[in-house]
């Protein structure tokens, strides 16, 4: 394909995580400290020097409070992966804000000692290119729609060799696109107690089989009533299995 072709043979996904250590980010030790707290974009957009996006928090008022503090100082940078701070200019605008959840604008202007992952992957595929992001725990995970002839191992390399200590890089999948708004959708139906819970089963090994814990278990570990545990669990695997017969099958 010529470099001015627009012809496309195929869509690639390509999703990687970035985790990031115990105090190598600020803003990731957040998240590692509320396990109620996830963060999703809906929106990102590269042109030029800058790059833009929507971003969806959700978890306990307490959880958004603790992130507020960080995500929203215009004096430090939430992008960094390659360098420990910057000197970028970026801005913030609450677009919308709930007891459990709120939508975020971001303006940010770009420098080559300080990219953003979006522009750092825009600079290498130059065109063609979708981002999804989506933050919880220690894991920072990116998903990527690029044109399928375009090496992105190449990409994953150049990432790799950016990267700022304390801040590690594994691919998580390189295949056909399919499916893209699928897991925006679960996440939007589910509650930051839905997540609260999932996580805890799936950490704990509920979903092993045999299974590593019951549901008494999770609920002594949650400290919750297993009435409690036990309904919050079912609707968040309802939902999740609605949607994905729904949108997938």
């Amino acid at each position: 394909m010529s470099p001015d072709s627009t012809a496309i043979e195929e869509t690639r996904e390509f999703e990687f995580v970035l985790r990031f250590d115990s105090g190598a980010d600020e803003l990731m030790d957040v998240f590692r400290r509320h396990s109620s707290l996830s963060l999703w974009s809906s929106a990102i957009f590269v042109g030029g020097d800058h790059m833009w996006r929507l971003d969806h928090a959700k978890g306990t008022a307490e959880a958004l409070s603790a992130f507020n503090e960080v995500f929203l100082d215009e004096t430090r940078c939430n992008e960094c992966f390659d360098v420990d701070s910057c000197e970028t200019s970026r801005t913030y605008h609450v677009l919308d804000s709930q007891e459990t959840s709120q939508t975020i604008y971001t303006l940010r202007r770009e420098i080559s000692e300080c990219q953003s992952l979006p522009n750092f992957i825009r600079n290498h595929v130059r065109k063609g290119t979708v981002f999804k992001s989506r933050r919880t725990d220690d894991e920072y995970r990116w998903r990527v729609l690029y044109p399928g002839s375009y090496p992105i191992g190449d990409v994953y390399d150049q990432m790799e060799s950016h990267l700022r200590e304390g801040v590690s890089l594994s691919v998580s999948h390189i295949t056909s696109a399919g499916n893209w708004q699928a897991v925006e959708r679960i996440v939007a139906e589910l509650s930051p107690e839905h997540w609260r819970v999932l996580n805890a089963a799936a950490s704990h090994g509920y979903y092993e089989r045999p299974r590593a814990v019951s549901v008494a278990d999770l609920a002594s570990i949650l400290d919750e009533p297993r009435s409690t545990v036990q309904y919050r669990l079912r609707t968040a695997e309802d939902r999740i299995i609605s949607q994905f017969v729904k949108h997938t099958l």
